[in-house]
């Protein structure tokens, strides 16, 4: 009995995958749940574990390739017998060129070159066996020469009868502007980047594909959500006396109890509040989403990752303190599954003990707002002490909320905002 494996939908949100690197080879003998490939999705790295023991009789896919969830990529037989050698993965084909045939190529890499008019015969692969892979292409663009700049021949000289000729009146100011299409930006437009010329000493840094992905998503929000930014100041002595009462028991719990804990928390509280900034946007309508999944941004070593704390609202500061250590250290030590970072409803940007007064986000689609924490510094404020406005020294912190202006107003984000750091003056937890 032959079973075929699919692409498992790796995330909510997750309609493809691209083959990683195979664990196993057509012709071996696997396990139940053995770990039989490697699968690359937009959110995470997964290995996919065999569904059932028995043999791999056919790899239906190759590296590098981009697979629809519920398509096959590979067939295990339950009641064959391994064979002797393992057989080599079947690669499809690459398109010969006039220079000579190209190693072996997986069908994205092919589209990316044909889409950057790179030559695949004159790229030298890095993979198993000379295979190019997406960075090698990537390479060989960054390398590629700049073209030379063609010098435009010297107008003809002007003939003999137009000396004689009366001078033409001057354009007027409208006449000599450029034509519309020349005066637009991007490439239909006037606008030009200068070509990069190399000089010593730099380095080309080739893009990982997480940090393509960051970049293609960025890029999009900005073209797709009219944002705007608002600020807040926010005194935190009510907050730092109670983080400083229990903190110490906490940390005999095993829970590190941050002041990230509190922005979350009280994030979660005011998202209740205000539905229309926990929502998305559709077609022509958006949705108030029911579940508050506040994601919060983790710095890797590869790039920002967001993994989400699901239902934060219904957890205590103790809860959500747990939920921040656990997914910040998965995050950092490659563990995170797709599903930890799919979901979200809102993102929330913590600049951590090394961060900045303040600055705003880029909002992380499909959600329509995040929250930029500013660091937290003493700071000299006025309070009122027995009817007097006396001066004190208190943590304070700024935040920015960048919002999506195409379903939120100014009024809900400014009062969504002001009772984030209303909750946090006041102090009001539930620990």
């Amino acid at each position: 009995m032959a079973t075929k494996v699919t692409m498992p939908q790796l995330g909510e949100s997750v309609v493809e995958g691209t083959i990683g690197k195979w664990l196993v080879s057509a012709g071996q003998s696997v396990a139940k749940d053995q770990p039989i490939v490697e699968i690359l999705t937009d959110k995470a790295d997964s290995e996919l574990p065999s569904p059932v023991a028995g043999v791999v009789t056919q790899l239906l896919a190759a590296v590098d390739d981009i697979i629809a969830v519920g398509d096959p990529i590979c067939e295990i037989d339950e009641s064959a017998q391994a064979s002797a050698a393992a057989a080599p993965i079947t690669e499809p084909p690459a398109p010969a060129s006039a220079a000579g045939p190209a190693p072996p190529t997986s069908p994205s890499v092919r589209k990316l070159a044909r889409a950057r008019d790179v030559d695949l015969s004159a790229v030298q692969g890095s993979g198993e066996s000379g295979r190019i892979m997406h960075d090698d292409v990537m390479a060989a663009i960054s390398n590629a020469p700049s073209p030379a700049r063609v010098a435009s021949p010297p107008p003809p000289p002007p003939p003999a009868q137009a000396a004689a000729a009366p001078p033409a009146p001057a354009p007027s100011p409208v006449a000599q502007r450029a034509p519309a299409s020349a005066r637009g930006s991007g490439p239909s437009g006037a606008f030009r980047l200068p070509p990069y010329v190399p000089k010593p000493g730099d380095e080309v840094v080739p893009f990982t594909r997480r940090r393509r992905i960051i970049a293609d998503h960025m890029v999009f929000s900005k073209q797709t959500a009219p944002d705007v930014v608002t600020f807040a100041e926010c005194d935190l002595h009510r907050t730092a006396m109670l983080r400083t009462q229990h903190k110490a028991q906490f940390k005999k719990d095993g829970v590190n109890l941050t002041y990230l804990a509190f922005a979350i928390a009280a994030t979660a509280r005011a998202l209740r509040e205000f539905p229309e900034i926990n929502s998305r946007v559709l077609d022509d309508a958006f949705v108030k989403l029911a579940e508050v999944n506040i994601g919060i941004a983790v710095d890797t070593d590869e790039g920002l990752v967001v993994p989400v704390i699901r239902n934060t609202d219904d957890l205590t500061i103790r809860g959500v303190a747990r939920a921040v250590a656990d997914v910040a250290e998965r995050a950092r030590s490659g563990n995170l599954t797709p599903n930890d970072l799919s979901g979200k409803t809102f993102a929330i940007s913590n600049p951590g003990r090394r961060g900045n007064l303040v600055g705003g986000a880029i909002i992380s689609q499909p959600n329509v707002a995040i929250l930029r924490l500013g660091t937290i510094k003493k700071r000299v404020v006025v309070i009122e002490h027995e009817g007097e406005d006396v001066m004190a020294i208190h943590p304070v912190m700024h935040m920015a909320l960048t919002y999506d202006h195409r379903v939120v107003d100014g009024v809900h984000a400014n009062g969504f905002l002001y009772r984030v750091a209303e909750i946090l003056e006041y102090g009001d937890f539930e620990l």
